[in-house]
């Protein structure tokens, strides 16, 4: 099998100029919930290729194995530092800094997938003060019976003044690799696969404070998407358009191009910002007192700043970006796959907006305007014949971020796994990846859609 592209040099070679707009593609990865039990999705399509499982109730936590770390209850319950179980130095290798910090550490018990997977993407839901940071683990065992090492999923903290949140290169076992958020296999066609995983929480915090970051979400999605060109057609489900906000990614090119070059490239929290506030969140003036006086939507800069990878040098990296929704207050996020538009569907007619992933070329998306080897959008509805309403944040204004697409075409953009470049070479598809984002308190009609999907 023929290894992913470079996360970071998809996002390079994606940007694309939109047709008589001047308005760039923004690029992001080409590559891809809570319960007290493991789930999968319900949905025919996605039941033997996706499996969902996060730790998330006061039960959960109890469970696995901790070292200095304790349950907490309440109305969302969650994970906090107990007792500091020892101290390191961890030296950022972004800034080159030393610190001394506590730790505290908690070890999920060994969920065995309903899919044997070839990938798998933790994300995870957490309060980080200032002060605090967590990283994230995954050891897996393969189906020859041996273990992966310890992958790093993420380091990762709220702020960038404490650590810089980052992914972390050059982890592989010659069996597997991390791409930046992402477990695969190095070789698909062996038949190995991942059969069972644990996840491991380490929790830092200042010495001798009294701080804590609280976890109120951890887990994984593991899959095992075939290789496909195409994908079956479905037939229109509920048609519904959601009122979310709209806003350009392209109204920000040039800013702060410390975070990836500007806003060309923002498709990813220009999104995660959209779905914040049709949930009604936003960041205070306090939040925002750091963006430059003046700049229209200050909010997707303040995105665009809390969900950059510094390792990956993009805001692109898909459980930071869940992260990051969660953060607002109650909100919930993960990062999962879906099997169908049907499943999507679901989910918007219920009135929960998604954010997808999706490549192609120029001529595969029409009424798009440009090709990208990644980009993100917002799926608000479906029209009555069952084509796609997009906020696509790759538009020259905010008055044109509302996008209708032919159904069949973007379906198929989306869920493949495989796909032809402009020079006829093979390059991936996301195989139906998204975001999820949805309030710790969903209307009943919203909670069954979730919980049919494997996602509460």
């Amino acid at each position: 099998m023929t290894r992913p592209t470079s996360r970071r040099t998809v996002l390079t070679a994606a940007i694309a100029a939109a047709a008589g707009a001047g308005a760039a593609a923004s690029a992001v990865p080409a590559s891809a919930a809570p319960s007290r039990t493991s789930r999968t999705s319900s949905s025919p399509a996605a039941a033997s290729l996706v499996d969902n499982r996060f730790w998330t109730t006061y039960t959960d936590w109890r469970c696995g194995s901790s070292a200095g770390t304790r349950a907490v209850a309440g109305r969302r319950p969650g994970l906090v530092i107990s007792a500091p179980a020892g101290s390191t130095d961890y030296t950022d290798p972004h800034t080159g800094t030393t610190k001394a910090w506590e730790y505290a550490t908690w070890t999920s018990p060994v969920h065995r997938s309903a899919v044997p997977a070839t990938e798998v993407i933790a994300s995870w839901n957490a309060h980080t003060p200032q002060g605090t940071w967590i990283q994230i683990e995954m050891r897996g065992r393969y189906s020859d019976g041996t273990d992966t090492p310890w992958y790093v999923m993420g380091r990762w903290a709220a702020g960038d003044t404490d650590i810089r949140r980052t992914s972390v290169d050059d982890q592989t076992d010659g069996r597997s690799t991390v791409w930046t958020d992402t477990f695969s296999l190095d070789d698909v066609a062996s038949g190995l696969r991942l059969v069972s995983y644990r996840l491991r929480l380490t929790l830092h915090r200042a010495p001798g404070t009294r701080l804590t970051p609280t976890v109120h979400r951890v887990g994984a999605m593991a899959s095992d998407i075939p290789d496909r060109f195409t994908v079956p057609a479905t037939a229109p489900g509920a048609a519904r358009e959601l009122p979310v906000p709209r806003y350009s990614q392209n109204v920000h090119v040039g800013e702060y191009p410390e975070y990836d070059n500007g806003g060309e490239a923002w498709c990813s929290p220009t999104s995660s910002q959209m779905i914040i506030e049709y949930w009604g969140r936003k960041p205070t003036s306090e939040d925002l007192a750091w963006v430059k006086p003046g700049l229209a939507d200050p909010q997707v800069c303040h995105a665009a700043r809390h969900t950059f990878d510094y390792q990956y040098e993009g805001c692109g990296n898909w459980p930071f970006n869940a992260a990051y929704a969660a953060t607002y207050r109650d909100m919930n996020a993960v990062v999962t796959r879906l099997g169908s538009l049907t499943d999507l569907e679901k989910l918007t007619a219920a009135g929960i907006p998604v954010i997808t992933s999706q490549s192609f070329l120029k001529g595969e998306l029409t009424g798009a305007g440009y090709g990208t080897a990644g980009h993100l959008m917002t799926v608000i509805g479906f029209t009555a014949d069952g084509d796609v309403i997009a906020n696509d944040p790759a538009s020259p204004s905010n008055d044109a971020v509302r996008r209708v697409y032919q159904r069949r075409e973007w379906e198929n953009i989306w869920l493949r796994t495989k796909r032809y470049d402009a020079n006829g070479a093979v390059r991936s598809g996301t195989g139906g990846v998204c975001y999820v984002y949805w309030p710790s308190d969903p209307a009943p009609g919203q909670h069954r859609v979730l919980r049919s999907l494997g996602l509460a």
